[in-house]
């Protein structure tokens, strides 16, 4: 008796024979058995992909681990005010940082932090000074010395 399922290979139909242990390729017999070492190649295969699994869990944990010892700085981050932020911002950078510089380093409107700078500076929080085209803003103490007026005493 002969039994076949038919598997297309290249366009031709590939039939084994399972009776014979060969199959039909292209027109001829094939052997169905593979060489003698086959077994060894297909534990190795196994082995592999074993530790690449282990290889990617421990990544995985790793980097969870990391990301929740972030979560406490983002999470203060977060409960920070605009203004806060702005503050925090132009201390990060020495004290004195241009007002586009602040307006690429957050992800708000050339408008919001125009407002946010004029409120701050209305409560005297920062100072800004005009430099050409640009705003420097200043925390206060980190004004440049050649912006003061000759009256103010060095102290303030």
């Amino acid at each position: 008796m002969y039994t076949a399922a038919v598997a297309i290979s290249a366009g031709r139909p590939v039939v084994p024979a399972l009776e014979s242990g060969q199959w039909l390729v292209h027109g001829t017999w094939a052997p169905l058995v593979a060489g003698g070492r086959s077994h060894l190649a297909a534990i190795a295969g196994i082995v592999g992909l074993v530790l690449l699994g282990c290889g990617l869990v421990i990544r995985n944990r790793l980097e969870e681990r990391r990301s929740l010892g972030n979560i406490g700085e983002t999470s203060r981050d977060e409960f920070m005010t605009d203004r806060e932020r702005v503050q925090k911002l132009v201390s990060e950078n020495g004290g004195r940082m241009k007002q586009s510089k602040i307006v690429d380093s957050v992800d708000w409107s050339k408008a919001k932090v125009s407002r946010l700078l004029a409120e701050l500076e209305e409560d005297e929080q920062i100072t800004k000074l005009r430099l050409g085209r640009e705003n420097l803003v200043c925390l206060p103490d980190h004004e440049p010395t050649a912006s003061k007026s000759p009256e103010q005493p060095k102290s303030e």
